[in-house]
């Protein structure tokens, strides 16, 4: 069991950037995991929201998926196919269990996602790092492999395989972006929310406006084989890489399925040139897992 964990914090410059809450207070409606929030800009705009008022479970940016193998880990009301969102007793969570590493740059640390009866479902090792590129740019890796049981497959799902139509794809990485101002989001060759939703684009961007009126941009990366991008603009500003958005993602007994997602967040709106110039480095670069964390450090100043 976890006791309680102060939050960790991402540095840049020796200048606070993001806070991962390790062991959030939170009633088990509302889905309790380790999440980021708030993550700034360099400049200091708050790119995060989390337990927004339309919808209390979305936690800054976190891991979470409505259905895992019939537990509800994203939190609020269940799709139910033929019966629509409801209220059940299905929600479990996913619970911080140890530290591997933590560094002011670069945190790594062991999860377990477990049932409402504290049955383990999934054991997760994941990595997070803060990395400056440029005075307006700072770069969040996060790294996560996922573990079903040795006698046991996992499925992952989501309203949209239990049957929910328009969609509504998501769960796995998400952000829940500021809300303040009206969003926009684009890729290389899109833009609105029906033409983003469910694409395969390399990378995608959404730029807004923090509270205070500060202007920023996301730039994300690392969609893995099967995944789409689940977007929302219109009802609330936010982007999930998505592991089961029209069909649903099976881990198989003993297997582990690996993801490396990539978050640029920059002060200031940029346009399709520099996100993609932005995003260029990385691409096509194998993501290498999890393995062989140790050692790996972020880059300091350019």
């Amino acid at each position: 069991m976890s006791g309680a964990q102060e939050p960790a914090r991402l540095l840049v410059y020796g200048t606070e950037v993001a806070r991962y809450v390790l062991d959030p207070a939170l009633d088990a409606r509302h889905g309790p995991r380790p999440y980021l929030h708030p993550v700034r800009t360099l400049g200091g705009t708050v790119v995060t929201d989390a337990l927004p008022a339309d919808h209390v479970w979305h936690l800054g940016a976190s891991l979470a998926v409505q259905d895992v193998n019939g537990t509800n880990l994203w939190g609020g009301r269940t799709y139910v196919r033929d019966v629509g969102y409801t209220w059940r007793d299905d929600r479990g969570a996913i619970v911080h269990t140890g530290w591997s590493e933590r560094a002011d740059e670069q945190v790594a640390h062991e999860l377990e996602w477990r049932d409402r009866h504290g049955r383990v479902l999934l054991t997760e090792r994941r990595r997070l790092a803060a990395s400056a590129l440029a005075p307006d740019v700072w770069r969040l890796d996060l790294d996560s492999a996922l573990t079903a049981p040795p006698e046991e497959e996992v499925r992952l799902g989501s309203p949209a395989t239990n049957g929910r139509p328009g969609g509504a794809g998501y769960g796995g990485f998400f952000w829940r972006a500021a809300a303040d101002g009206g969003p926009e989001v684009f890729t290389a060759d899109a833009t609105g929310e029906e033409a983003v939703n469910g694409s395969a684009a390399p990378w995608l961007a959404l730029t807004g406006t923090g509270p205070g009126g500060g202007a920023y941009t996301l730039v994300f990366a690392g969609l893995g084989p099967g995944d789409r991008w689940f977007v929302r603009t219109a009802m609330y500003p936010g982007v999930c890489v998505a592991f089961a958005f029209d069909r649903p993602a099976v881990v198989p007994a003993g297997a582990t399925r690996h993801g490396s997602y990539r978050v640029w967040v920059v002060d200031g709106t940029v346009d399709r040139e520099r996100a993609a110039t932005l995003v260029a480095p990385t691409l096509g670069q194998p993501d290498g897992g999890v393995s062989g964390w140790a050692g790996r450090r972020s880059p300091g100043r350019p």
